[in-house]
């Protein structure tokens, strides 16, 4: 079974990151993955801005790297795909966090990514 575009773009932008290098390996990826992965490495140092100031207490280089790459992917939702509603958004990177992260994972993403979700989008109120 091939894995969700969301867990496809959090896979490909963790290995990347973990190399450091630019361009993660794309082949296989859907559409929607692509998406993600393009928006997230187009956008990441705003998006870095704004997880750091919602994190209290959380630098981002005390985050652990996959919590990281899931709130740049769940904040590059919440802030260019209007589509799709902020509680699915939220919902699936907390679903993320407690399949690949820590066991506390789910609960700091949700929080920070709760948070962002309410300035983003406003509108879905």
């Amino acid at each position: 079974m091939k894995p969700e575009p969301r867990d496809q773009a959090l896979q490909r932008l963790y290995e990347a990151e973990q190399r450091d290098v630019s361009n993660p390996d794309l082949t296989g990826v859907s559409p929607r993955a692509l998406r993600l992965i393009a928006g997230v490495l187009e956008h990441k140092a705003e998006l870095d801005r704004s997880i750091e100031e919602a994190s209290d207490h959380w630098s981002l280089d005390r985050m652990p790297p996959v919590d990281l790459t899931i709130l740049r992917i769940g904040l590059f939702e919440l802030r260019f795909e209007p589509g799709t509603p902020a509680g699915v958004i939220v919902s699936e990177a907390v679903e993320l966090a407690k399949t690949y992260s820590t066991e506390r994972s789910g609960s700091f993403v949700n929080g920070v990514l709760g948070h962002l979700a309410e300035s983003e989008r406003t509108a879905d109120r």
